[in-house]
């Protein structure tokens, strides 16, 4: 059984795991940000850096938005962090998401995790 829209998030975790290859753990969350935007570019991946994503509530939309790190391949939204590693509230932060947004697919990685990237994949 094949997964969905794997070599999207295939491409999307390569390029992760280059910039914690070229960065390591240790910068603000920032950093690995505008790093990513680079690596995408290099590799060709199209993404939109926290597009504004409408929110609904019982029907009507919400005035806040949603801003994700990335929404990547027009279908993939992808959250990072920097933390010393990834707890429910992360997980639980990416399936809000992606239920508001009614976005099939979401990838949560922490660039702040030592000895390597960590990452997740979620599918709604």
């Amino acid at each position: 059984m094949a997964l969905v829209f794997e070599a999207e998030t295939y491409e999307i975790l390569g390029a992760c795991f280059e910039v914690y290859r070229e960065k390591g753990c240790g910068f603000l969350e920032d950093v690995y940000q505008e790093c990513l935007e680079i690596e995408f570019e290099i590799r060709g991946i199209p993404f939109v850096v926290k597009p504004p994503l409408e929110l609904e509530y019982k029907g009507r939309k919400l005035r806040k938005r949603y801003e994700p790190d990335f929404f990547c391949h027009g279908q993939v939204i992808l959250e990072i962090k920097a933390a010393k590693s990834i707890d429910d509230s992360h997980r639980a932060q990416v399936m809000n998401y992606l239920h508001a947004t009614k976005t099939r697919i979401g990838l949560l990685v922490n660039f702040g995790h030592y000895p390597k990237v960590q990452h997740e994949r979620f599918i709604l």
